[in-house]
């Protein structure tokens, strides 16, 4: 299914790999060679992505997992190495949206926005590290976010969440560079998915109707290439970082955002 084998056989871990940018991920390692554990809360859109997997004829394992849960990390990795024998790539992509600002930002929208876009990062890869230390091999990918990097209006949360996931990185990284483990994560920009949209609403800058096509050509406007971010262009450097071409990578933070950063 393959024309190039970049990941041919290695076992990558997706979460959040049932819609979106996890979804784009899931299928493009699955194309390059890997055996893919695709895990999301929903197993339903798990197993839709797993069987899109097969039906290209690549190798796929729904998973359903909460990653804010220490059990439910724990099961995905021991399924995910029941099922392939080895764990070679993590992407821990899931996450949720988190608006507001520091003086009117709820405890309790605190700790669930933190809960997912930070702990679940965390636990994403607190079960495979073993492993991956073991055999002296792996690539972790984590989710931040061009939020983490520089400051927007509106989304206090979900900033602080994504600005810890830069950081966590970048110790991870020298704590298990030693042990030939990389660690990496991805801050993409403005990327029209269903979550960007809840996005919109949540924050105030958009109504529940509104025409989302308008919305999207007004802020690629803002972008130096003069266009919004696809799934395919998160995955693309989701592939890199995942395979062996990235071999001496480690502890980087990759905007994907169209220039967006560089104002």
């Amino acid at each position: 299914m393959s024309t190039t084998g970049r990941l041919a056989g290695k076992v990558a871990l997706v979460t959040g790999a049932g819609s979106g940018l996890g979804r784009a991920s899931a299928l493009r390692f699955a194309a390059e060679g890997a055996a893919v554990a695709v895990v999301d809360l929903d197993l339903d859109a798990a197993g839709s992505v797993t069987a899109e997997i097969a039906a290209a004829g690549g190798r796929g394992l729904p998973v359903t997992a909460n990653v804010t849960s220490d059990a439910d990390s724990r099961r995905m990795i021991a399924e995910t190495l029941t099922e392939f024998g080895q764990l070679d790539v993590v992407f821990a992509n899931a996450g949720i949206n988190g608006a507001g600002n520091a003086a009117d930002t709820t405890e309790e929208e605190w700790d669930r926005v933190v809960a997912v876009n930070l702990k679940g990062v965390w636990l994403t890869s607190k079960y495979a590290l073993p492993h991956m230390i073991s055999r002296r091999t792996g690539s972790i990918v984590n989710q931040a976010s061009m939020g983490g990097l520089i400051g927007l209006p509106g989304i206090f949360p979900y900033a602080a969440a994504k600005g810890g996931v830069i950081a966590m990185t970048k110790q991870m990284a020298v704590s298990y560079g030693p042990d030939n483990v990389r660690v990496n994560a991805i801050c993409p920009g403005t990327i029209p998915t269903p979550l960007v949209y809840r996005s919109r609403v949540d924050r105030g800058a958009a109504e529940p109707d509104a025409d989302q096509a308008a919305l999207d050509a007004d802020a690629a406007a803002r972008f130096p290439l003069r266009r919004l971010g696809t799934p395919d262009d998160l995955a693309s450097i989701a592939l890199f970082l995942a395979s062996d071409e990235a071999d001496w990578v480690t502890g980087g933070i990759y905007t994907v955002d169209g220039g967006r950063s560089a104002f």
